[in-house]
Formats: structure tokens, sequence, C-alpha cells
């Protein structure tokens, strides 16, 4: 199996002003993103990108608004998997006064990897431009590839001479054969069926399946080597996973301004226990800690660590 590319950047980062963090920055931190991004890298300074004779070939709708290519399916679905996550500090509300730092990570997928130095460029105007809803000035210090790792392996030192440093090759560990996982959900996970995002109800195959689709259409979309999977048999496959979990739900407000209205979120978190024959997922899963799983994972919902069992 040719796993998808996911790469993770931590962006370490010192507040000028003072910035007051809700309970969860994920969609604070994506509009900022957005903005700057279409900034950036806009030619044409046109009001709607579909319009615009450069929509498939812009590196904005590429990264942030992922067109469905021609003639595809998908043109039927409101939104197309984009090919990037935003990891957002820890939940909880917090006040950062001048000369705090704060981190956050940004998971870039696919192809989207080629197109880091747009994405630095992006933020470094987000951060000037300012932040949340008093647009608190910040600055970036540096950029850390895959954080996790022993070796902090600092690729971008900002400030100095603006130079993109060389990443190192980075695969993740595959798993061991198991029959048996445990997830901590780490922000909260939107998974929906029938409209309703399911909570206690959630099962095994729920979780699995809504894995498999996201993997492979952001292998449709963001690759040049897509192979459509037997969806039928993850299913029957699925089907055989026993769930257990300790859930609790969470919720937030965050104001959309492109709705101009504040809108309602939420989620659960807490562990999930996979059991059963989990060989055709270990791959999905072991990727699926960079990839997210659920709805609105550009936010930074739905992220998972597999917790280590002894």
């Amino acid at each position: 199996m040719h796993l998808l590319p996911a790469h993770r950047y931590q962006f370490n980062c010192r507040v000028l002003q003072a910035l007051n963090l809700n309970l969860y920055s994920g969609s604070m931190l994506r509009g900022a993103f957005g903005r700057a991004l279409r900034k950036s890298v806009c030619v044409t300074r046109g009001e709607d990108c579909k319009a615009c004779l450069l929509y498939r070939q812009c590196i904005y709708p590429k990264i942030f608004e992922t067109p469905p290519p021609p003639n595809s399916s998908f043109q039927v679905f409101s939104q197309i998997p984009n090919a990037f996550v935003i990891e957002p500090p820890p939940m909880g509300r917090q006040q950062l006064l001048p000369g705090d730092l704060f981190s956050f990570n940004l998971v870039l997928i696919g192809r989207a990897v080629d197109d880091l130095p747009f994405v630095i460029h992006a933020w470094e105007m987000a951060l000037k431009a300012g932040l949340g809803s008093g647009h608190a000035h910040a600055e970036l210090l540096d950029i850390v590839f895959e954080p996790s790792q022993t070796v902090a392996q600092v690729i971008y030192p900002a400030g100095g001479e603006n130079r993109l440093l060389p990443r190192p090759t980075f695969i993740p560990e595959p798993l061991a054969a198991t029959a048996s996982l445990c997830l901590q959900l780490q922000t909260p996970l939107r998974i929906k069926h029938h409209g309703k995002v399911l909570s206690s109800a959630l099962r095994g195959k729920d979780f699995l399946m809504a894995l498999v689709r996201r993997y492979y259409w952001l292998q449709e979309f963001h690759t040049l080597d897509y192979q459509a999977p037997d969806f039928k048999a993850f299913a029957e496959q699925a089907e055989d996973i026993h769930a257990s979990h300790q859930l609790y739900w969470c919720q937030w407000e965050r104001y959309s301004q492109r709705q101009q209205q504040k809108m309602t979120f939420g989620g659960v978190m807490g562990t999930l226990q996979l059991n059963g024959d989990l060989t055709p997922f270990l791959p999905l899963l072991q990727l699926g800690q960079w990839l997210h799983v659920g709805n609105k994972t550009t936010f930074g919902m739905g992220r998972y660590t597999i917790i280590p069992t002894t």
C-alpha cells in the first residue's frame, strides 16, 4: 500500500499584543490563514475564485478551497477535502500577553507538501496582520518539522535569511499487528450518521469507514497515483470491529466571517477502543494521526493519537 504523504510542521510564534484565545482556536487560525494565503497569491484580485481564469492553477484554491476536477462525480459535493489541517494550541480559554509564546501545528497532505514556501509566507502575513477579533499582531520565530521526533528539526529559522532548510526523510513507523488499539481523541470528533453527530452510538465501523473515506478522497484529489479501493470490502471488514469508548461532549461557539453570524460546533472527546481483526486498517489508523478524521478537519477537529499498550 502506497501511503499518502503527510507532514506536520510546528509554527512557534510570539504575540506582540494581547491575544485572547477562546475554548477552541482552530477556526480563528484557519480564517487568518485563508485570508493571508488568498491575498499573497491572488494576481487578479477578483471577488469570485470560481469565475477566475486561473481558478484551477492558483495556489489558493488548490490548498484552501480545492476545486473538483472536470467531470468528477464530486461535482455534486459542496466541499472537496482540502490538503491541510490546522492543529491549534491545546483547548482552553487563555489570554496571551505581549511577549508570550504560543505554538500551533500545520499538516500538509499529498502534493501540498511541495507548497510549503507559499504556506509559510501566508502565515507570516497572517501573524503580521493580526489574529482574533482584536487583530493582535504576532511574529513567527521558527518552524519545526515533525515536532514529535526525539531531536527537533528546525527547518525555517525566521528573522534571518528567510531560507527554508532541507526537510529530513520522515516515514511513520508501521503499527505492529494487533487485535486491539486504544485511541485518544484529542480534539472534538464529528462523524455524522443521518445528519446527526454520533456520540454514545459511535460504532467501530462508523469511525473506520470515516477514516477510509477521508484517506482515499485525499488520495484521489491530492496525489497522482489514485487507486480506487474496494469500499464494500472495507465496510464488510469493519462490521466485525467492536468499539468501546468513554466519550464526553464538547461544544463551543465561533464567529463565521463568511456567514456573518455565530455558529455552534461540538463533537466528542475521550477514548475509543477498537477490537477485532484490524489488519486491513492499521496503515490508515497510523496515518490518521496526521490526517484527522470526521468533519471540520481543517479546523483541527478529529485529531487522535494511538495510546501505547503495555
